[in-house]
């Protein structure tokens, strides 16, 4: 029997080279995104390129109605999910006094809320059926807190804790549940949340293809925490040497910007 993965943030990014793994797998997939016509083509091209059955929901999980709204698209297309991707997710960057408010709420609704009302939803039927994993995107960044990325770090920390004691929790279910926590990863991401001019992504930076690889490999094989990249492994293990002054320190060094860290200097400041 086929079976049916739904990825969040399907329509570029880890989400996209997720989904092509899934289908690579001869699974079905939910393409679920904000943007119906990058939807729409990939699910086009994974049918045809895959011979998979390439579903597609477009829904902007910065609503809190929309977990509920899929679910119920779900029930009504008879379609039922063994794999569950919370892959959806943005940052910010700057000091938190100076971000728009509704901004910083609206990214914990989608990586921190709607993540768990999706899980919540589809988790009963999974462990009914005693199969089911789930894979949730964190980040070493949940490891820590990150000055001029305040709440985005707060989210991951959040999602990186949820996830291992949930996987704690679905021992003997037959469900299993796993954290991917990349480091700094060539998508989007960068350019959104305004990262990209970052000290952290002027080092080395993953790109999609590896770290989707390493998070799918990971859930396949029931891992709780999966940390993709050597660089990443080692940065987590200094994490542990270091006074929380110290990674505090490291972290707001690494999120500033560094053209506006330049600017600073040359006006004298």
């Amino acid at each position: 029997m086929t079976k049916t993965a739904l990825i969040t943030g399907a329509s570029a990014g880890l989400g996209l080279e997720l989904a092509q793994l899934f289908a690579s797998d001869k699974h079905d997939v939910v393409l679920v995104a904000r943007r119906k016509d990058q939807l729409e083509a990939l699910a086009t091209r994974l049918a045809t390129e895959r011979g998979v059955v390439a579903r597609v929901i477009p829904a902007d999980l910065g609503d809190p109605g929309a977990p509920q709204r899929i679910v119920d698209e779900l029930k009504r297309r008879n379609v039922e999910i063994e794999f569950l991707v919370n892959n959806a997710g943005f940052g910010t960057t700057g000091p938190f006094v100076e971000r728009d408010l509704l901004r910083e709420l609206a990214m914990v609704q989608v990586n921190v809320t709607s993540l768990v009302h999706l899980t919540g939803l589809l988790l009963p039927g999974m462990v009914a059926r005693k199969s089911g994993r789930i894979l949730n995107l964190g980040s070493t960044a949940g490891f820590q807190p990150g000055p001029f990325m305040s709440v985005y770090y707060a989210t991951k920390a959040f999602v990186n804790s949820f996830t291992e004691a949930l996987s704690y929790e679905l021992h003997g279910t037959g469900v299993t549940a796993t954290v991917s926590c990349p480091g700094a990863t060539a998508t989007e991401f960068g350019k959104v949340s305004g990262n990209d001019r970052s000290r952290l992504f002027q080092m080395r930076v993953m790109s999609a293809p590896e770290v989707a690889a390493h998070a799918y490999r990971a859930m396949m094989a029931g891992k709780a925490v999966a940390v993709p990249g050597l660089l990443n492994k080692v940065a987590l293990q200094m994490l542990r040497l270091g006074s929380r002054g110290m990674v505090r320190g490291v972290a707001a060094r690494l999120n500033r910007d560094k053209t506006s860290l330049t600017v600073r200097r040359s006006s004298g400041s």
